[in-house]
């Protein structure tokens, strides 16, 4: 999330395509485009809360972009007062999974209120392109950038995550870029953000580049229905997770490489919305049934969800023999699409940061070497937790790969307890070259006992101003270290640190002991 590394040369954003083509390309005006901002170029004719398909010149065709914040997660921060909310809370509807705290019944209101405003807001864009005459000449797309705003939603790898709204409305004149579909109706058709750019370079009649993932959904170049969507999670604001998720017509499949991470890890943006507060606390109080409580506690490796079903996804039928050929053949589908995609997010961040200097991931994925299937079965054995791979973690942990050994010390990590035989060569991780490696070590270490050790060597990591620190704060506050030794070096980092997630991570901490910032 908001990565801000460097962009390969070879990958091309797509306005730059639509330009040379002769339109006029605008935004308005969101710029999280995960990449370093002193290589967005000259990629719009305007970027800015100004920008407008107005501005362009006599007859040139334009591709203008707007966005709203009004259904923001920010917009349920602060509460309306429940006598000016239009839906009532006591009747709102809620997903199983939340528990109807008042605060849970309020955020949902106001989030339905705040839904309709932004209705009204589309209606009003559409209204002006009627009015400007240009209607039935321009091809309008509609859609969120992720789901829902409560938690559970948006960051992760669920329906209400992930599905969004997506409406096309075609003019009559540009019915033969796909001849099938009739107004009002629903297309059968499995579609994924990936599929945006070479879409809209296929209604432009622009040759689609072979960097673009996504399949055309519309024009020339249109191509067959793919069979799956594919989605990931990983470092979340200041939060590190890693699980990826496949989707077909039916069914969801979700590996978890970070298992023993709950879902539900304090995120300060997260926390400010009163409903999650109020979800923990219930929690907390023994106040919730299985699937509300499932958030607060640690992921299974693999989650399956019949999504006609069980619609909310709180059933999950990984381990039903009734479904162990889906699994299977969702499983090796993900394998395969992580492979293909050659996918960096197996190397850990930090560690990535040491590898690739300023290299860009695309471009030292592909020509560096490494061996991503390796890389992707050591994370599969390690994720699994399971005690009978012990010895092949130990074996991953004398590898002289870095990458290697980290899965196999996150392996031995996950088993917990059962780990113990190991912990002379984790001890010995502890003093790895790669600060991956040695914090998830030392995690492990102080988890088994050792705690002098693992404390000292996370604490060694806050003055890295890098993405290591952030790492360490995560083990620091799961580990509930709250010593002096500690608070004196989480405060020192608050005003040494100017890394943005390092300080978010301080901050949580520095909040939850209740010292000044």
């Amino acid at each position: 999330m908001r990565s801000q590394y460097s962009k390969s040369d070879s990958v091309i954003p797509y306005p730059f395509f639509l330009r040379e083509k002769g339109y006029y390309c605008t935004n308005n005006s969101k710029t999280d485009y995960n990449f370093s901002k002193d290589q967005y170029g000259e990629m719009w004719d305007e970027s800015s809360n100004s920008a407008h398909y107005k501005n362009r010149k006599p007859g040139q065709p334009f591709f203008a972009i707007f966005n709203t914040g009004i259904t923001h997660e920010s917009s349920i921060h602060k509460s309306t007062p429940t006598d000016e909310l239009r839906h009532d809370p006591d009747q709102v509807p809620i997903p199983p999974y939340h528990p109807r705290t008042e605060e849970m019944e309020h955020d949902w209101a106001q989030y339905y209120d705040k839904i309709e405003n932004m209705d009204a807001w589309v209606g009003d864009h559409l209204q002006a392109l009627e009015e400007s005459g240009l209607a039935d000449n321009t091809i309008v797309f509609y859609y969120s950038d992720h789901g829902g705003v409560l938690a559970r939603s948006k960051r992760f790898l669920y329906e209400t995550g992930t599905h969004v709204p997506f409406i096309v409305r075609i003019p009559k004149k540009y019915k033969h870029l796909f001849p099938n579909a009739k107004a009002g109706t629903k297309v059968d058709r499995i579609i994924s953000f990936v599929d945006l750019a070479p879409t809209l370079l296929s209604t432009a009649g622009i040759d689609i580049p072979g960097f673009m993932q996504g399949n055309a959904f519309l024009g020339e170049k249109t191509t067959n229905a793919p069979e799956y969507a594919y989605m990931f999670r990983g470092r979340m604001d200041e939060r590190y997770d890693m699980s990826r998720s496949i989707r077909d017509k039916k069914y969801r499949y979700t590996k978890n490489y970070m298992p023993h991470r709950i879902y539900g890890q304090y995120l300060s943006y997260l926390w400010r919305a009163p409903s999650i507060r109020s979800w923990e606390q219930a929690y907390q109080n023994g106040e919730c049934n299985e699937a509300q409580s499932a958030f607060w506690e640690p992921k299974p490796a693999e989650e399956l969800y019949d999504t006609e079903a069980d619609p909310w996804e709180v059933n999950n039928l990984v381990n039903d023999p009734n479904y162990q050929e889906i699994v299977k053949r969702m499983r090796e589908a993900n394998k395969d699409w992580v492979l293909e995609i050659n996918d960096a997010g197996f190397i850990p961040e930090p560690m990535r940061e040491e590898m690739m200097g300023d290299k860009a991931a695309y471009d030292f994925m592909r020509s560096s070497n490494i061996d991503l299937e390796a890389i992707v079965s050591a994370a599969n054995v390690a994720s699994m937790g399971k005690i009978e791979n012990l010895n092949k973690m130990i074996g991953y942990l004398k590898s002289d790969k870095p990458v290697i050994r980290y899965w196999g010390a996150t392996g031995l990590l996950i088993l917990g307890e059962e780990a113990k035989p190991a912990i002379e060569e984790l001890r010995k991780a502890t003093l790895d070259a790669s600060s991956s490696v040695a914090i998830v070590a030392a995690e492990a270490v102080y988890q088994l006992g050792e705690r002098e050790l693992g404390e000292k060597v996370l604490l060694s990591m806050l003055d890295n101003n890098n993405f290591a620190t952030t790492f360490a704060l995560n083990s620091i506050d799961i580990l509930n270290i709250d010593d002096q030794e500690a608070k004196l070096a989480v405060k020192n980092a608050l005003e040494s640190l100017d890394h943005d997630y390092s300080l978010r991570a301080a901050g949580g901490l520095a909040r939850k002991w209740g010292l000044e910032e």
